[in-house]
């Protein structure tokens, strides 16, 4: 009997997880759809994935990459 309750959980465990991939499909085309309208409108598609992915920082985390960014660029002779 447990052997079936384990087997009935993974089932549900499995489906669940299949469910939130066909969603997250979904919005990985509705993502792609707002960029297309953006890039339709005359927006830079790459500047605005760029300013998503620093949204999602704090400001401290930024200004420690920026640093980074320009040492790195200094060092190399493009600053």
């Amino acid at each position: 009997m447990q052997n079936s309750v384990a087997a009935d959980e993974l089932k549900a465990v499995i489906e669940r997880i299949e469910r939130l991939e066909e969603e997250k499909a979904a919005l990985a085309g509705d993502i792609r759809d707002v960029y297309a309208e953006a890039k339709g409108n005359g927006f830079d598609t790459k500047i605005i994935r760029k300013i998503v992915a620093l949204r999602k920082k704090d400001h401290a985390e930024r200004k420690e990459e920026e640093a980074v960014m320009d040492l790195y660029l200094e060092a190399l002779g493009m600053a």
